[in-house]
């Protein structure tokens, strides 16, 4: 029987196949990859953990903000209430300003036209003395005179009181 490559390669062939189970290659390399599956195994996990803690903290971020948006309206009505509170306050206040400066100046005006009534009368009666002073005076004279004037003057102040 001739040796031919064939038989060489397959002698080869067959010495590295033993070698390699000798050396065990087949065992190192089924650990490697189940090494590397359970490192990728290990990887997925800890990646879904991080996703459940991203969406947990997400839905208490968007819990916050809701939160903070409610309050934050909250204020802004708070703050609407108290500018109209304030706005009806002042204008409640400008009325009885207006109420009080008006009722100030018809007192004013009651008090200057019972003034000017007063000081009319008062010239009035000088006038209406100092006339029928001059009248009776052309016409009396003497005791009569001097009685009739007394008698006038006593009803003048009967009248002014």
């Amino acid at each position: 029987m001739e040796l031919d490559a064939t038989f060489w390669a397959t002698v080869a062939l067959v010495l590295f196949f033993v070698l390699i189970a000798y050396l065990k290659v087949p065992g190192m390399v089924t650990k490697g990859l189940d090494d590397r599956s359970e490192k990728i195994r290990n990887d997925l996990d800890e990646a879904r953990k991080l996703r459940e803690e991203a969406q947990q903290l997400l839905a208490e971020y968007q819990r916050k903000r809701k939160e903070a948006e409610q309050e934050a309206e909250g204020i802004v009505s708070a703050a609407k209430r108290e500018a109209e509170a304030l706005a009806a306050e002042a204008e409640r206040k400008t009325e009885e300003y207006v109420t009080r400066r008006t009722a100030i100046a018809e007192q004013k005006i009651a008090q200057a036209e019972t003034q000017a009534v007063a000081e009319v009368k008062a010239a009035a009666v000088e006038v209406a003395v100092d006339a029928a002073e001059s009248l009776i005076g052309k016409k009396m004279a003497g005791a009569e005179a001097t009685n009739m004037f007394k008698q006038s003057l006593a009803e003048v102040k009967a009248r002014m009181n």
